[in-house]
């Protein structure tokens, strides 16, 4: 199941079609994992009355059951998806976990790719995805961060520069992630570039907060600065 780029759901190598209502439903399961359906309910349809919000879960449980069997693992008071269903956030999240658990700290260069375009479910604007949405592109930011962080420390400044840049991208007033971006353009000779990103920071934290970058970043482009 892909949720990161837009909704897909294969059964194999074959797309499988599911209509609106029940992408929701299997997306909601997939993100929160085994909840009850009384927060399933209030969760996706929440302007219903609470007997029209159930009856649009049966409803839509009972067409994800008929045409996709065994998907779902329901219980009399909560639902779940079987085991064997892959989704690509869980993925994504178990894998850094386990390099954590098994390597320490660095991450495989592989996770860049994972992460660096991946918005979750882009085009979906209901509050619980706007949420999940949020909390996803903060985990991703700072894993983006620690790629950069450990590839400039390994002397890779291209990847570092690409997982930076994209750092900045989903939080411009990130002064962690500016920094970063600021060290790659220096360590592959980039002064102008480097230059270019600080004063634009700089005019982007004037007109939001009214003050300027701080001496830490500030002294990284010092010298050329005063040229």
């Amino acid at each position: 199941m892909q949720l990161l780029g837009g909704w897909q759901l294969h059964r194999g190598d074959q797309p499988v079609t599911v209509a609106l209502r029940q992408q929701r439903l299997i997306a909601a399961l997939a993100l929160y994992g085994r909840q009850p359906r009384t927060f399933l309910a209030g969760l996706l349809w929440p302007d219903r009355p609470e007997h029209q919000a159930f009856g649009n879960l049966r409803e839509s449980v009972f067409v994800v059951n008929r045409n996709l069997p065994k998907l779902l693992v329901p219980t009399l008071h909560s639902l779940d998806l079987a085991e064997r269903a892959r989704i690509d956030v869980r993925d994504i999240r178990a894998q850094a976990s386990r390099v954590e658990e098994q390597t320490g700290p660095d991450l495989p260069q592989s996770m860049l790719d994972s992460v660096l375009e991946a918005e979750l479910l882009p085009g979906w604007y209901e509050d619980w995805v706007i949420a999940e949405q949020e909390r996803w592109q903060r985990w991703r930011l700072s894993v983006l961060e620690r790629l950069a962080r450990q590839f400039l420390l390994q002397g890779k400044i291209e990847p570092a520069v690409e997982a930076a840049r994209a750092a900045t991208t989903i939080d411009p007033l990130r002064e962690s992630a500016q920094r970063l971006l600021l060290q790659g353009y220096l360590a592959e000779g980039n002064q102008a570039e480097a230059l270019r990103a600080y004063q634009s920071f700089r005019i982007k934290l004037r007109q939001e907060f009214g003050v300027d970058p701080s001496p830490t970043t500030a002294d990284l482009v010092s010298s050329l600065l005063m040229d």
